[in-house]
């Protein structure tokens, strides 16, 4: 039997929220519905992925595989629409995200140059949504860094480059001509990917640069972004015996789209920088 996405959409809402009640509401319909499309979903799998019982609602060892694999699918089933409402509205289309830093111009140019009948674009992505991006179609394929969740995707290791400390401009280290991690390390760092309970997470660029000039913190950025953006505010100190920034070429791993793979062999050849690692 053919998986149903939309139970398996109910079931995600019920498994994330552990509870019928709020998952009903999150999709905006009544709870007895709820139950029977879980109902049926357990028969068409052939497996209880709910308990419930007087204390709520878990997941059997079945109910969390799915739940594993759902995600992934029902990102993929999203992406398949995109493209193909996209397709339908206009010239085929190849969207290239980038992180900060990565100047991704060189392979859009020799990749336009190629095919000249694909328009070729260009989006940035953050840390946190790297990932969903690619799996949900918003980006065909792009440049990431790690940490990376690997999962559903095919990574292209591509080059990595020295990471650099950014510090306020009047800090008691600023004008140093390198640091090591030993001198940092009394240093209050931005939790930008941990962030605390109640605190706003910092998600680009310009949001580190207001967060170190106000002395919250400090932080260890690629070498390209200190060559990219800079404010008198802000200086960089280079800091050896960091580990270094890697930067992969990253697209959804079902994906067999002739453009992905066209784009995947010319970008390590597109910045001879590049190409010297690779």
């Amino acid at each position: 039997m053919d998986l149903d996405l939309r139970k398996v959409r109910y079931f995600v809402a019920v498994a994330e929220l552990l509870h019928f009640g709020r998952a009903a509401e999150r999709l905006h319909i009544a709870q007895p519905v709820l139950s029977r499309q879980i109902r049926a979903l357990e028969k068409d799998l052939g497996a209880p992925l709910l308990e419930r019982d007087s204390h709520g609602v878990t997941l059997t060892a079945a109910g969390r595989q799915l739940l594993d694999d759902a995600r992934q699918l029902l990102a993929t089933a999203d992406a398949t629409r995109l493209r193909v409402r996209r397709a339908a509205g206009g010239p085929r289309r190849l969207v290239v995200g980038f992180r900060a830093g990565v100047v991704v111009t060189r392979a859009l140019r020799a990749f336009g140059a190629a095919h000249q009948d694909v328009e070729a674009l260009a989006r940035r992505v953050e840390w946190d949504d790297q990932e969903r991006l690619i799996l949900d179609g918003t980006v065909d394929v792009a440049y990431v860094r790690r940490p990376i969740r690997e999962q559903g995707l095919t990574l292209l290791p591509l080059f990595s480059e020295a990471r650099v400390a950014m510090l306020p401009a009047d800090h008691r280290l600023a004008g140093k001509p390198e640091l090591a991690l030993a001198d940092l390390a009394d240093e209050p760092r931005l939790r930008y990917a941990d962030p605390r309970p109640g605190e706003l997470p910092i998600r680009t660029i310009e949001e580190k640069f207001e967060s170190v000039a106000s002395g919250a913190g400090i932080t260890l950025v690629p070498e390209s972004v200190a060559e990219q953006y800079s404010r008198p505010d802000i200086t960089y100190v280079p800091v050896p015996d960091a580990e270094r920034d890697e930067v992969l070429l990253a697209w959804e791993a079902s994906r067999r789209s002739p453009l992905i793979t066209a784009f995947a062999l010319l970008a390590p050849l597109a910045d001879p920088a590049w190409a010297e690692e690779s």
